[in-house]
């Protein structure tokens, strides 16, 4: 049987590449050798693709951007938003090592870019000023990145384990100096405690509920 030949590298394998290095490992694995280690071949290949490290890093977060559902124009801008909302949410959560790059990288690639475009196109076309509608999306963007970075910092998957913690805090004596956080330990403990999309459902909704065209 003849040797399967290998796949040509290309620059969308390079990236696949360098996002399932930091699924991994986290930001700080992304190397040109560590996602050339996952290729199969010497990180000097790499540069055929991709320029350095620093082309690698601004190509991942686009990747994870593009994971991320891009609303359609209509005048039904709420639903829109909410679903967007929920598809950014599971995007970040797949890849939440994104979350230490999104802010601070100055390029701003394709995929996030359109995303924007979209998110203020619905704005817009519902009667939001130019500056409100930069503010809804900034409003919104900081509580899907928040969100999912306390959800990571928990560590609490199904509401199972959050009426756990509060069972463990309630037999924790220390806690008797907490009446208020024990209280609502007590409530949470009974259960059924919220999962973390009602939680995150929750929120969106207030959000949303605040968000009116000054024009209206």
């Amino acid at each position: 049987m003849p040797p399967r030949r290998r796949q040509p590298l290309s620059p969308d394998r390079v990236i696949d590449a360098a996002v399932s290095v930091a699924d991994r490992g986290g930001v700080a694995a992304v190397s040109m050798r560590n996602v050339a280690e996952v290729l199969g071949v010497e990180a000097m290949a790499l540069y055929h693709h991709v320029p350095n490290k620093d082309a690698i890093l601004n190509r991942i977060v686009d990747a994870v951007f593009a994971e991320i559902d891009v609303p359609e124009p209509t005048p039904h801008w709420r639903r829109a938003l909410e679903e967007c909302s929920r598809s950014a949410r599971k995007a970040i959560a797949r890849h939440s090592w994104v979350l230490g790059l999104v802010e601070s990288r100055e390029h701003v690639g394709p995929a996030r870019l359109r995303h924007i475009d979209a998110v203020l196109g619905l704005l817009l076309e519902a009667g939001f000023s130019a500056i409100e509608a930069v503010q809804a999306t900034t409003l919104l963007d900081g509580y899907v990145y928040g969100f999912v970075l306390q959800e990571r910092q928990q560590g609490i998957e199904v509401p199972a384990d959050t009426e756990l913690a509060a069972s463990a805090l309630l037999a924790d004596p220390s806690s008797e100096d907490l009446p208020h956080l024990r209280a609502v330990a007590q409530a949470v403990a009974a259960g059924p405690a919220p999962s973390h999309d009602d939680v995150f459902d929750h929120g969106l909704r207030i959000i949303l509920d605040g968000l009116v065209p000054s024009g209206a």
